[in-house]
């Protein structure tokens, strides 16, 4: 046994000789100077595989937006490399439809998730497009960046906001994307049925009506399936011009924490829910 067991360990030995991988001591102190919330936002699994592409020259500082401006200074001291420039993204919903303004066709009844929602007859939101408020994004931020406001749409805190994208995840409506902080020009819904059954569902809908389009620079705006796109190859032309004429609001522009309509939108005085549509059948 005593010489099985010096064997063995002799293999053992040279099988760590042989098989050693070298790994850089500064990807550990790298991590220690990264936020370890393992967001993602980086581009990378997580902040240990940031810190071995920092090693690597694959990344830059910069590109850790969750990181204070001056700790990515920092890691870029460490490494003798430039901080680099990233802009910074943040999670914008496409849809103004709170309780409001939007129709409810049908009571859901179970597990309060939009996700279960979803797969009860689109979850009983008048505008099938439309976010159903249940939370699924508010409970998997991470950072505390969404709150459902009292009509049940979700607010991103555009300052807590890293662009993680875990809200673009859980969505079963497609609802969220990462923006840029420069697209400042945003269409808030993603509704694509015909005017009238659209309208009769949402207050706020985009109606296709093409007075956007035709306000802004020639390609900026177009009419997709009765929904306006913007072209954000096209984003240095973008301006508030394109929203004045929106008859609904729907197309707004962004301005730090907030959105501004133009003139020619309808005013949403409405402070409580509208009743729901009757018969009520249950789903």
């Amino acid at each position: 046994m005593a010489s099985l067991g010096v064997l063995l360990a002799g293999v053992l030995a040279f099988a760590n000789r042989r098989l050693y991988v070298f790994e850089d001591p500064r990807i550990d102190q790298l991590e220690d100077m990264l936020p370890r919330t393992n967001c993602g936002a980086c581009g990378e699994a997580g902040c240990r595989a940031f810190a071995e592409a920092l090693v690597a020259g694959r990344a830059q500082p910069a590109q850790c937006t969750v990181n204070s401006a001056e700790m990515n200074q920092k890691i870029a001291d460490f490494l003798g490399v430039s901080v680099g420039s990233q802009e910074r993204k943040i999670a914008r919903l496409a849809c103004a439809g709170g309780s409001h303004v939007a129709a409810t066709r049908a009571r859901y009844q179970g597990l309060k998730s939009c996700r279960a929602a979803a797969l009860v007859s689109g979850g009983g939101k008048g505008c099938t497009w439309g976010c159903l408020g249940l939370g699924d994004c508010e409970q998997v931020c991470s950072f505390d960046a969404i709150r459902l406001n009292r009509y049940g749409l979700p607010v991103v805190d555009v300052d807590r906001c890293t662009g993680c994208g875990d809200c673009v995840e859980v969505c079963p409506k497609d609802l969220f994307s990462l923006q840029p902080e420069s697209h400042r020009l945003w269409v808030a819904c993603r509704n694509q049925d015909p005017q009238d059954e659209a309208m009769a569902q949402c207050q706020v809908v985009c109606t296709g009506c093409g007075r956007c389009a035709m306000d802004a620079p020639e390609g900026l705006i177009r009419i997709e399936n009765h929904l306006a796109v913007i072209d954000y190859e096209k984003n240095a032309l973008a301006s508030p011009v394109a929203i004045q004429r929106c008859p609904t609001g729907a197309i707004v522009w962004l301005e730090g924490k907030e959105s501004r309509k133009g003139s020619g939108a309808r005013k949403v005085t409405r402070k409580e829910p509208l009743p729901r549509m009757e018969p009520l059948p249950r789903v």
